[in-house]
């Protein structure tokens, strides 16, 4: 295998990772449209005609900025396609509007001051993963949005690989498919990708955190929303007459179970996350998602949200709390283990190129997860950011040169398989 970490570009690298987060491409879980938002189109339109720059083939981009692209097969026989997947929206959870990325070349451990005049500063005394990085180049934010590197590093290593197998013939590999979608984080990022015109026999997502990830698990998924009807009155008259819609939410949020939430579990555990609440005294919306790795338990989980709306409605008398919920993803490992051998093909390509796989459960989602189930298997490798969906998130840049040399090995040991 070759040894690529010095033979890709840093400065190129870079530049390339920073052009795509500077451009806003959060998504809206409000809306009904693919993709949520238009501005995700502001960076797809740039990624079709950059694959095309560096000499990709078949590149397409449909009605819903699905981007697909081929980079044919040098070989004389043969072998199975396969495909690497990252999405460009980013999270609602905080604003990707405004990154402005920051180089933090050969860090030296200790803190770094990501906004002077705010008082951000990312230290490793909050966040211990800094100090895997010291000597290393990170790309931080500038302490007023995100950076995007969910998924947006996946996005650079699987342009950036392609692009050095374009520019090396000698490595030897079969015919490869790329794809890029929107809406990721809000759960809908595959829910309209053609896997039959993707045509791989299998594929990877590059949208696994810190370097060395290697996932084929991961959260079964749900969204709810359970909406509070109260009964708005003028406060002076109000006795015995209004019903503020914030107090019972306040027993609904209070009534599950406060210690299955994000903050408080780890590895397999699920949770209830209240990510969202927008009130009033006559209504209340709160925001939910459901996560297990366990499908019983997270069919509990769905069934004791209805309970509990059931209880409290029968003790105000009256159905005031109503509760939707929506499936989004399930555990794709029952889809990934007959198909094991593409999991054990990266983690050879990580030992290829130094790296040392981390095999575990994902507390989270990636588009591989609904792919596996409409039949594309599909395990998640790192892309290299840390601290997603917040103002402390960052990537080192020798991690996403260490994503781009697993891909390359990828292509060369399916190609000798």
């Amino acid at each position: 295998m070759l040894k690529l970490l010095a033979m890709i570009n840093t400065d190129h690298l870079i530049n390339r990772f920073t052009r795509y987060v500077t451009i806003d491409t959060e998504s809206d879980p409000t809306s009904d449209t693919t993709p949520s938002t238009k501005k995700q189109w502001d960076l797809a339109n740039v990624l079709v005609k950059e694959l095309k720059e560096i000499g990709m083939e078949e590149v397409t981009i449909d009605d819903h900025a699905y981007i697909m692209a081929t980079l044919p097969s040098n070989l004389d026989i043969e072998v199975p396609t396969v495909g690497f997947i990252s999405h460009f929206d980013t999270s609602p959870d905080f604003t990707g509007a405004n990154v402005r990325p920051q180089i933090v070349k050969n860090y030296d451990g200790g803190d770094i001051m990501l906004n002077e005049k705010e008082g951000i500063v990312l230290s490793p005394k909050d966040f211990d993963d800094l100090l895997f990085y010291k000597g290393k180049t990170l790309i931080t934010t500038d302490g007023t949005s995100l950076l995007g590197a969910d998924d947006k590093a996946g996005i650079a290593e699987i342009v950036s690989a392609m692009e050095y197998l374009i520019q090396h013939p000698e490595i030897k590999h079969g015919k490869i498919r790329v794809g890029f979608t929107p809406d990721e984080e809000i759960g809908r990022g595959a829910h309209k990708f053609d896997v039959q015109k993707f045509g791989a026999d299998w594929a990877y997502t590059m949208d696994g955190s810190q370097i060395g990830e290697l996932e084929y698990e991961n959260f079964n998924a749900a969204g709810a929303v359970v909406t509070i009807q109260g009964k708005i009155v003028h406060p002076g008259y109000a006795k015995g007459k209004m019903i503020n819609s914030m107090y019972l939410a306040t027993d609904y949020i209070n009534s599950l179970p406060r210690m299955e939430t994000p903050e408080h579990t780890e590895g397999r555990q699920g949770f209830f996350h209240l990510h969202q609440i927008k009130g009033t005294v006559d209504r209340t919306i709160l925001q939910y998602i459901i996560r297990d790795h366990d499908r019983e338990h997270f069919e509990a989980r769905k069934s004791m949200m209805q309970e509990l709306a059931n209880e409290l409605n029968a003790q105000y008398g009256t159905d005031r709390i109503s509760v939707e919920i929506k499936d989004q993803y399930f555990n794709m490992r029952e889809k990934i283990e007959p198909v094991m051998h593409i999991v054990s093909i990266a983690e050879e390509a990580m030992k290829k190129a130094g790296v040392k796989p981390i095999i575990k459960p994902i507390r989270g989602g990636t588009d591989g997860s609904q792919l596996s189930f409409m039949g594309l298997p599909c395990p998640n490798i790192f892309a290299g950011g840390h601290n997603f969906h917040g103002r402390f998130e960052y990537v080192p840049v020798e991690s996403m040169q260490k994503a781009i040399e697993v891909i390359v090995n990828i292509a060369q040991l399916v190609a000798k398989q």
